[in-house]
């Protein structure tokens, strides 16, 4: 993954940073897969569409939550670049305190409100039990998907973005294996679906911990640490609290989606269920498309080359034009032989509706792969209004399309709500991005050294998830020998006093690795 986007050739820039993210998106849509194909084969379609029924209600949740531990590791990411030890210290234990809290009340009182709730969403009876049953062991282990997610938040902002990679495909493998001893060896049904991936992620959450003990003691924090950072409780709120709502604004239209499955029967909840694990498999490789560039133009924005932005945008659109038509086509030909693969023989009615789906929203693809690229350069420029009412847009186009089309057309017209939705966004991309362009072409090219670092806030993914752009921290200067610092000695940041390990001011250090160092000693 190159460290510093403002050198090289765009689109093999953007593409390479774009594989690491392509394969943790996939990664983790292969939790979903893995589940749905065993607890598909292995307990049927009702159990099936039983899982599928829980989606939007653990989205709105869970979204909820993973929007909020994304905010958390903001602050740390800019203490990093800041040069700020002691402040990466005391957001580590701010967001740390913050994640616990949430988790405590997720895992108190979701699991309480998971039957009123699916009850609420109209779900079938016949799916009720097993539906209730999944939701309430997946809120169960909340703290562990939380943790998981916050902790992988945090070393990604001290600018390692492979090592969550790693853990997160060791977790996948772990669920795979799980969920297939879980549901037909051990016959725990849908319970224990759910209980693989709790599992396989609080494994991972101690593996973190563990590299993070041995590996990375800028993130080791302290006694004195905890009681400082109850001070900086409020800043990480107002940076987290917006992730979350941002995501619970798109789990608000599932929801409404969900609402219309569930009043269509158990078929239309499988049907659909089982399709948007496939699309969310391709979704996710031209999200990861997206989100690269976000990073490209937040680099090359601070950097002070609006060049290179338009010509990155516009290579980066015909790549997700060229990707989209090979994913849509793959899908639209063969669509049904993979939805067979997730139901049992017999269920040709199931197949035929979810094929549908596929049809529909892979012929529209290159409309979701131009909506990433627009909406990720407009992140990356460091606009929000345009981007969260993307969001807002497409909220309104999917609760009409279940509302209307599926009252006039039922499963048919339901499917139309992701196509529209994109449609709508693209809409108003279009025009911002232009007239966002405009505005850079009469900046000079001046050049830079190390880009600023902004809050995407909006949607970053057109249907589910939410994510931040911070510069990779590293990337100070294209030489070896750059460090996660300010270049200049003199720069006022390094007046801040480091401390020893009995929190007594220590003499300034004019080398920033120095001071790493004495960190690391008295840590």
């Amino acid at each position: 993954m190159p460290k510093v986007l403002t050198a090289g050739r765009p689109w093999h820039v953007i593409l390479l940073f774009a594989v690491p993210l392509l394969v943790g998106n996939v990664v983790q849509q292969l939790y979903h897969v893995a589940d749905a194909i065993v607890v598909g084969r292995v307990l049927g379609v009702d159990a099936l569409a039983a899982v599928g029924a829980t989606g939007s209600l653990l989205f709105l949740l869970l979204g909820f939550a993973w929007g909020m531990t994304s905010g958390f590791a903001i602050p740390t990411a800019q203490a990093f670049g800041a040069g700020d030890l002691d402040g990466v210290r005391r957001s580590v234990a701010a967001g740390t305190m913050l994640t616990a809290a949430t988790s405590v009340v997720l895992t108190v009182a979701a699991p309480l409100l998971a039957g009123p709730a699916l009850r609420a969403l109209q779900t079938p009876a016949e799916l009720l039990p097993m539906a209730t049953t999944f939701a309430v062991v997946s809120f169960l282990g909340a703290s562990a998907i939380m943790f998981f997610n916050y902790l992988s938040a945090v070393v990604r902002a001290i600018g390692d973005s492979r090592t969550p990679l790693i853990f997160l495909t060791l977790a996948c493998v772990l669920n795979v294996v799980l969920v297939v001893v879980a549901v037909p060896w051990l016959g725990m049904g849908v319970a224990g679906a759910a209980l693989a991936t709790i599992v396989s992620q609080a494994v991972s959450v101690v593996l973190c911990l563990e590299y993070v003990r041995r590996r990375v003691p800028v993130l080791h924090v302290r006694r004195g640490d905890w009681r400082a950072a109850r001070a900086d409780l409020g800043r990480h709120l107002h940076l987290g609290l917006p992730m979350g709502f941002q995501a619970s604004i798109i789990a608000i239209g599932t929801l409404a989606v969900q609402v219309r499955l569930n009043e269509l029967g158990s078929d239309a909840v499988a049907a659909y269920t089982t399709a948007a694990r496939v699309d969310g498999l391709a979704v996710a490789l031209l999200a990861s498309l997206g989100l690269a560039v976000s990073m490209f133009v937040a680099q090359n924005h601070g950097g002070g080359r609006p060049d290179r932005i338009r010509a990155g945008v516009v290579q980066a659109s015909w790549i997700a034009v060229g990707g989209s038509v090979l994913l849509g086509a793959v899908l639209v030909a063969a669509g049904a032989p993979i939805v067979s693969a997730f139901v049992g023989p017999g269920e040709e009615r199931v197949v035929g509706m979810a094929a549908h789906f596929l049809l529909v929203n892979g012929a529209l693809y290159v409309v979701l792969g131009v909506l990433f690229v627009l909406r990720g350069a407009l992140q990356g420029l460091g606009h929000t209004v345009v981007p969260t009412a993307t969001g807002v847009v497409e909220l309104v186009c999917r609760v009409g399309a279940a509302v209307v089309l599926g009252a006039a057309y039922g499963y048919d017209g339901v499917v139309w709500g992701n196509p529209l939705a994109w449609i709508g966004a693209v809409v108003l991309l279009v025009p911002a991005y232009v007239r966002a362009q405009k505005r850079l072409d009469l900046a000079p090219v001046t050049g830079g050294d190390t880009p600023e670092t902004f809050v995407l806030e909006g949607p970053a993914q057109g249907s589910a998830v939410l994510d931040t752009v911070v510069p990779d921290v590293d990337a100070v200067r294209a030489d070896p020998g750059a460090t996660p610092w300010d270049d200049d000695p003199a720069d006022p940041r390094w007046d801040v006093p480091a401390r020893d390990g009995q929190g007594v001011p220590a003499q300034r250090c004019a080398d920033p690795e120095e001071r790493l160092s004495r960190d690391r000693t008295t840590g």
